[in-house]
Parts: C-alpha cells; sequence; structure tokens
C-alpha cells in the first residue's frame, strides 16, 4: 500500500511529520509533497519526497498551478492513499485526488480549535473527502474526530527549579512583524544569560545585539533541548519543536489587531494549550520575569505509547454539493 503524505512546511508539515507514525504502518510505501526549503529537507532526510512549489495563503494562482502538479503526481505515483495537514496544498491535491478515486484525508491543523480553517472550509464540501478535527467539541456528520497532535504529551515539574541561564526565543517564519514581543522580553530575561534570539521577519534593529533569522531545525531543536526557557509565538511549528525538546514553553500569541496574524487562530492554539498545562501562556503586556522563573521548572514528555490516530476508510460524509475545482480555487481565495 502506498500513502501520498502532503503539507506545507511549516507547522502543517511539523504535524504531518509527529502524527504519521500514529497514520501509516511502518512497513508502508511513504511519498511525500511539500516544498523545497531547509525545514523540509532536514525532516524529511532520507525520505521520498517530490518537491513543489509554495503556495501563499489564499494564493488562487499558485494553488491552480499545484492543481496541475498534483494531477502529474498522483498519476505517476498511483497513491492508495492521500493525507494533507494543509494547507493551499491540500486545495491543490485532495480534490484532484478524488477525481481520480483515490481515498483522501484531510486533518485540520491542531490550532483550529473552535472551527475549520479556510482550506478546511472548502474541503469539506468535496465530496469523499475524509474530513478530521483535533479538537472533539466541534465534530459534526462531515468532521470526525480521531485524535490531537497534543495527545503525546504531558507536563512534569521539576526539583529543584534551575536558574534561568539559557533561553531560546522563536518568532517562527510569519512574514508578520512581532517586535512587541522581543521589547517586552528583552528587560525581563537575566543580563547574565545565553540568549538565542530567533527572528524571522521581525526587525530587531536597536533590540538585540545578535538575532538570527534563520535557524536549521537542526540548530533550533539543540538549543531548545539545552535551554532553561522557551519562549515562543503561538504557532504550532515552533510549539512542536519545544515539546518534543522536553521544555514547557512560554507561549505569546501573534493579535490579527496588531498586525501580527491573519487571524486569531494562535489565540484559540494557546487557550488549548493552557488547558492542556503543556505551555506557560501569556499576552505580550502579562509576561514577567516571573514567567520565565516558573516556566524553568516545568517540562514535558512524550507519552509511551503513542495514542493511535485512525484514520476512518469507510466514513464519508455527505457534502452539501460537489463543487467545481474552479468553483473551490474561488472559495479559497476569499
Amino acid at each position: 500500500m502506498t500513502t501520498l503524505l502532503v503539507a506545507t512546511t511549516g507547522g502543517h508539515l511539523n504535524e504531518l511529520v509527529r502524527l504519521a507514525p500514529r497514520l501509516v504502518p511502518s512497513d508502508e510505501d511513504v511519498i511525500w509533497v511539500t516544498h523545497d526549503t531547509l525545514q523540509s529537507r532536514s525532516l524529511l532526510t532520507g525520505a521520498r519526497v517530490v518537491f513543489v512549489p509554495e503556495v501563499g495563503s489564499r494564493d488562487v494562482r499558485a494553488t491552480a498551478v499545484n492543481a496541475v502538479l498534483a494531477w502529474r503526481v498522483l498519476r505517476r505515483s498511483r497513491p492508495d492513499r492521500v493525507v494533507s495537514t494543509g494547507s493551499a496544498i491540500a486545495v491543490a491535491f485532495l480534490p484532484v485526488a478524488r477525481a481520480l478515486g483515490i481515498t483522501s484525508h484531510y486533518i485540520e491543523s491542531g490550532t483550529r480549535v473552535l472551527g475549520p480553517s479556510v482550506t478546511g472550509r472548502v474541503l469539506e464540501r468535496i465530496g469523499g473527502v475524509h474530513c478530521y478535527t483535533q479538537h472533539e467539541h466541534w465534530t459534526s456528520a462531515r468532521w470526525a474526530h480521531a485524535g490531537s497532535i497534543l495527545d503525546g504529551y504531558e507536563q512534569a515539574v521539576l526539583s529543584p527549579r534551575p536558574p534561568v541561564r539559557r533561553v531560546v526565543v522563536a518568532l517562527g517564519t510569519w512574514e508578520q512583524s512581532f517586535r512587541r514581543l522581543v521589547e517586552q522580553l528583552v528587560p525581563l530575561v537575566p543580563r547574565d544569560a545565553d540568549v538565542l534570539w530567533q527572528t524571522g521577519h521581525t526587525d530587531v534593529t536597536g533590540l538585540v545585539p545578535q538575532p538570527r533569522p534563520w535557524v536549521s531545525p537542526e540548530t533550533m531543536l539543540r538549543a531548545m533541548a539545552e535551554a532553561d526557557v522557551v519562549v515562543t509565538h503561538a504557532g504550532m511549528g515552533a510549539t512542536l519543536d519545544a515539546l518534543d525538546a522536553g521544555r514547557c514553553p512560554i507561549v505569546v500569541p501573534r493579535r490579527p489587531e496588531n498586525g501580527e496574524q491573519l487571524d486569531d487562530h494562535q489565540v484559540q492554539l494557546a487557550a488549548e494549550l493552557d488547558r492542556r498545562s503543556l505551555a506557560v501562556v501569556r499576552d505580550v503586556g502579562d509576561l514577567t520575569a516571573a514567567d520565565l522563573r516558573d516556566a524553568a521548572g516545568l517540562q514535558t514528555r512524550r507519552r509511551d505509547p503513542l495514542p493511535p490516530f485512525h484514520l476512518d476508510e469507510g466514513r464519508v460524509g455527505t457534502a452539501r454539493r460537489r463543487p467545481t475545482a474552479q468553483r473551490c480555487l474561488r472559495k479559497a481565495s476569499r
């Protein structure tokens, strides 16, 4: 049996990589489809990978280009099923897979705590696509719950609590600036602490002496594992990195009203992490030096064994109508 695993780089790929052992038997043939980035080449070393052009948020033209590529990839690889965690790349691949009669699964991002994303709202209307939410409270006839990426972690308390000597600050790769967080953090971090400032697109001129906009996944995971405290935005990728490194991160959500994100999904994810006690969650203005000390005394660990995530090959909800690919692409742009 062959499974095609499809995800946009960033948090979507991070989720799918971590979910894969719960989705696909170890002896199954797997082909990955994603974008060619430092992250994907690091996470998928040794795997069979098909690289496709990157798709920006709600980029109809790029999604259409990838839909054409999807037809070619699917006809050539002939998988038995396609599984995707989004985002726009799923809109390109899953409708084409269904047109070819291939079993298709869409797993909504764990960041979508209150309801589906734009991608999810498009794909729930494609007849034959199995749709899954990672949050049981918004299941429906169209959306099943089979587990969550966060089910694999639990919190532990360190005793004695270590001092704050090594700090990692991870702002991710979002194009929107998150300078507010850096401005708040600078006076809170102990002066003698060793700090890795991963700043992405955020301009931190005049705030920190040696920012590192981009850090390889290996370097980031190693730095997080060695850190006493990890502070990050509420992006799923950075959060999962911190949890895998054994840290209980301080998570500060980007706010759309401040131009830091397109919507409030980071606020939703932060609330879910707080509910599960997997992070110290604060808004920018509420963050204190005491929070750094408290976070240093907490860690996370992987559950063993990992809970399963069952793909239901038999269940398909009834779509209200079966839209054309053109209509799907128009909806994705809204």
